[in-house]
């Protein structure tokens, strides 16, 4: 799933154009305000923490604070895009309007009538995509021989704190990988993977940028007739991933940074 920000005075316009502009299924996230400015609260008389109105869409709402990242992950499984609006800090490639000053801008433009929504669209897959372990599992059981499996085998990789109790903790990783190169490995290992007897499809992705302790770092997903072939080839695919994809890591500990090739050092 793609993922962009919108931020600025004309952001519900400049979502408008984009969301005509997306071809696919998408999600738009709208940051609520203080009811005084606007915003559309849920019914004071629900007493229901979460509730789901259901019919050809479906809307949510509840009353404890849902984090964006967290949201993002419920919807990675079933759409192509989710349009963050008014989240300025959001780990996520940004349309920046006017004047507004936001990190992570993807394209800048005076207002939304200056907008191209095509040159967003564009700019906009080149970026990574947000995925989970649940969008990858959901991804495999949509291949064509998916009534020809028994299993599904999966790996997640993960920031580990610290390996002994005298550890320095680590406090973030932060990946970098080669513009294209590391995908295209990525996919290549895939294939081969799957080429493989009752093996029938593979799924592995990495994430990029800053990752705090706890997150999640990596995923491989393998859709396989039995159990057997399937555990095996999750463990192949997680060692080939770390020894013949080019990814470099910045650990930084309450002690120390340093910069390391994943295939020098395990980080999960």
């Amino acid at each position: 799933m793609y993922t962009l920000g919108i931020v600025g005075p004309d952001a519900a316009a400049a979502t408008d154009r984009l969301v005509a502009a997306l071809d696919g299924r998408v999600a738009v996230l709208r940051h609520l305000v203080e009811d005084g400015e606007g915003a559309v609260r849920p019914d004071p008389a629900a007493r229901a923490d979460t509730t789901y109105d259901l019919s050809d869409g479906w809307r949510a709402a509840g009353d404890a604070d849902l984090p964006l990242d967290d949201a993002l992950d419920r919807l990675a499984p079933d759409h192509d895009y989710a349009l963050a609006v008014g989240f300025p800090a959001a780990r996520v490639p940004q349309v920046a309007l006017g004047d507004v000053e936001v990190d992570n801008v993807l394209v800048r433009a005076a207002d939304a009538a200056a907008l191209d929504p095509e040159a967003v669209v564009e700019a906009l897959h080149d970026q990574p995509e947000h995925e989970t372990l649940e969008s990858l599992v959901a991804a495999v059981k949509r291949s064509p021989q998916a009534d020809r499996s028994g299993a599904i085998a999966t790996f997640t990789g993960r920031v580990r704190a610290r390996d002994g109790d005298d550890d320095a903790p680590t406090e973030y990783l932060e990946f970098e990988m080669y513009d294209g190169v590391a995908e295209r490995r990525m996919r290549t290992i895939e294939s081969e993977l799957e080429e493989r007897e009752g093996v029938f499809d593979v799924a592995m992705h990495h994430r990029q940028g800053v990752i705090p302790d706890g997150e999640d770092i990596v995923f491989v997903v393998v859709l396989a007739g039995h159990r057997g072939e399937a555990f095996e080839t999750v463990s192949d695919g997680i060692d080939r991933l770390k020894d013949e994809v080019p990814i470099f890591k910045k650990e930084v500990t309450a002690e120390e940074t340093f910069w390391v090739h994943e295939a020098e050092r395990d980080g999960t």
